[in-house]
């Protein structure tokens, strides 16, 4: 995980200063993504408030692809080639962006931030019930399965079950969770089909939200009309989620990954839900029952359970 490498030569006055400082750097790349991910889900609120789904979801993912194609410049990348990859990663632009984007924008149309953000964080729990039915190589645990019906106890929490869901819209709940649940298939079919390809993650990642976009640009005009007139704080939110949760966040993500590894990046997903709860309340002032908290913090347990490994 480190890559500091120690030195078998007398140390020097000097020479312990860059190791505080690369941990520092991470840690806060670290807590710029979890503000950034958790924010997204206020800024869809509010980019929702003077525009369709699909006109946010289009201009979400056109401004974060020019974030990328702008990486991918300055790096000198290209897009892959191939029909066969390009093929794959139109289908893993549709579930990992196309689709959740677009059923987060029509589930906060009825749902507050703070719910979406929570749903957001059930991801783990789908990722590892169906990697023991699609992936051989993820063997059950107890304690991995104890998680799984921990977290799924978290999320009746949070509903309120048994309440009998009272003044919850089960519409744009379902449409959450069923957003939640894209990104284990998504990330599942990439695995499967696009791992050990050789092309580098900014190139794929590029050209898959690029994809993302062309869906995009042929959907929204079939379901939606042309604003007459543009709301100037839902563009700016539209424009930022684009820009920083989409393509800003990407690259954050891939850079903490080269450094610390794929299980300590992937702790921010555990961030995210009490940021976008914190930032509906305080921002949005959208109503806190108690069973939010109480049941996130459920479901975000039973997923950190769920991606506890046993020793082989």
């Amino acid at each position: 995980m480190s890559t500091v490498t120690v030195s078998r030569e007398p140390l020097r006055a000097t020479a312990p200063a860059p190791r505080p400082r690369r941990v520092r750097d991470w840690r806060l790349r670290f807590a710029a993504l979890s503000l950034i991910w958790g924010f997204s889900f206020l800024l869809i609120k509010v980019g929702t408030d003077g525009y369709a789904p699909f006109q946010v979801t289009l201009g979400r993912l056109v401004f974060g692809t020019v974030v990328l194609a702008a990486a991918m410049a300055v790096k000198g990348e290209r897009l892959p080639r191939g029909r066969r990859t390009w093929a794959h990663l139109a289908v893993a632009a549709f579930l990992l962006n196309a689709l959740p984007f677009s059923l987060f924008a029509y589930a906060e149309l009825t749902i507050p931030s703070t719910l979406a953000g929570i749903c957001n964080a059930t991801s783990p729990l789908w990722g590892m019930a169906l990697s023991l039915v699609a992936l051989s190589e993820d063997r059950p645990t107890r304690l991995r399965v104890a998680g799984l019906g921990l977290g799924f106890l978290g999320v009746l929490t949070v509903l309120g079950a048994w309440q009998g869901f009272h003044g919850l819209d089960a519409r744009g709940t379902a449409l959450a969770l069923l957003a939640s649940l894209c990104y284990p298939v998504g990330w599942i079919h990439v695995r499967r089909t696009l791992a050990g390809s050789g092309v580098s993650h900014l190139s794929l990642t590029g050209a898959q939200l690029l994809l993302a976009t062309v869906q995009l640009a042929v959907v929204t005009p079939l379901f939606t009309t042309l604003p007459t007139h543009f709301a100037l704080l839902p563009l700016l939110a539209i424009a930022a989620l684009g820009a920083f949760g989409t393509g800003f966040a990407v690259l954050v993500q891939h850079g903490l990954v080269a450094e610390v590894g794929p299980t300590t990046a992937q702790m921010v997903t555990y961030f995210i839900p009490v940021i976008a709860t914190a930032a509906g309340v305080a921002v949005l002032g959208e109503p806190l029952a108690w069973t939010t908290p109480v049941g996130a913090v459920v479901v975000l347990a039973g997923a950190a359970l769920t991606q506890a490994r046993g020793r082989s």
